[in-house]
């Protein structure tokens, strides 16, 4: 085990796929010599070289173009969205391409070799155009993967299964996080399952839900409760697309309760998908209606970012409200 924050940990999965797979390349905007505007890529061009890891002009559409050109001709490709809020000029490639790549060829030629990479999430004062949470709208596009790790061990693992999944993925990084979430990251390769979310704490009265940035928030408004006598279970759901029905449905049929907290605006946010399902899956066991704790529906302000965000104390009272319902 070695200690290292959120972009050393993604720094190193990276450097590990390339040297195990040399067909593997990483692109985006000054992501080359200057390794990236968070330094996520920084030392790969030096250690593998300008040909595997290099910028591209100013053009997300093009990157994204760039990157279904070079995974369907068999190329490992990992393609930087510098922003998420600037993922949206790509999205008739990412969901129109990308996504349907292999359906439409009827399994004769794929993309699965292909990986966005791209920082979501606000509490930077990055304002509008740097805060954004988009990744509901990637969710209901069938044919490509949505991941988000919570801390650097996950963001290893889970970037590591990413690339090496034979679907395309985009990888959500709380860039939040990037250099405030330490912590021990084993040595060498691993890989964490796709798919499959994790049981955090085990708890007795109702089940917390998040992913990403949020679950660092979700586990202080926990904390919070628990000095009330309320038990909470809290899982990490880390995979959107697909999402883990069976671990969520288990855990509510235990507790009665549902408490979902994300990032994103609340209408149009995973969590209405998340509720309606569990609400099908678990009707007969529901204690309290399930309750959602999420951004508001404005454009991201930024002075007003605190208010924006929904923190742990906004958490905490919803906790108690539905336990107490």
């Amino acid at each position: 085990m070695a200690q290292m924050n959120m972009l050393h940990a993604i720094n190193e999965a990276l450097s590990i796929e390339m040297e195990k797979n040399q067909r593997m390349v990483v692109f985006g905007e000054d992501v080359g010599h200057f390794g990236g505007v968070f330094r996520a890529t920084s030392g790969l061009q030096e250690k593998f070289g300008r040909d595997r890891c290099f910028n591209t002009p100013l053009t997300e559409q093009g990157i994204a173009g760039f990157a279904n050109g070079l995974a369907s001709n068999g190329m490992t490709a990992v393609a930087e969205i510098q922003f998420a809020d600037y993922i949206f000029p790509a999205f008739d490639q990412i969901v129109n391409e990308s996504a349907k790549f292999r359906y439409r060829s009827g399994n004769l030629f794929d993309v699965g070799g292909l990986t966005y990479r791209t920082p979501y999430g606000g509490g930077i004062a990055g304002g509008h155009y740097h805060s954004q949470s988009p990744e509901a709208y990637f969710t209901q596009t069938p044919g490509v993967k949505v991941v988000v790790p919570r801390n650097p061990e996950q963001a290893k693992g889970l970037l590591l299964a990413a690339i090496r999944d034979p679907n395309p993925v985009i990888f959500f990084e709380p860039k939040r996080l990037y250099r405030a979430s330490v912590g021990e990251v084993p040595e060498g390769d691993y890989e964490i399952e796709l798919g499959k979310a994790e049981v955090v704490k085990q708890g007795t009265d109702i089940t917390v839900l998040a992913w990403g940035a949020q679950m660092e928030i979700v586990e202080k408004a926990c904390k919070t409760a628990e000095a009330d006598g309320i038990s909470c279970e809290i899982i990490d759901l880390r995979s959107l697309a697909p999402w883990d029905v069976d671990t969520v449905a288990a855990s509510v049929k235990k507790t009665g309760r549902l408490l979902i907290n994300h990032e994103a605006p609340l209408t149009g946010g995973f969590a209405g998908e998340i509720a309606a399902t569990i609400q099908q899956e678990c009707f007969l066991y529901l204690e309290s209606p399930i309750n959602r704790v999420c951004g508001l529906d404005t454009p991201y302000p930024l002075i007003h970012e605190k208010e924006y965000m929904p923190d742990e104390h906004k958490t905490y009272e919803a906790i108690k409200a539905t336990v107490t319902f």
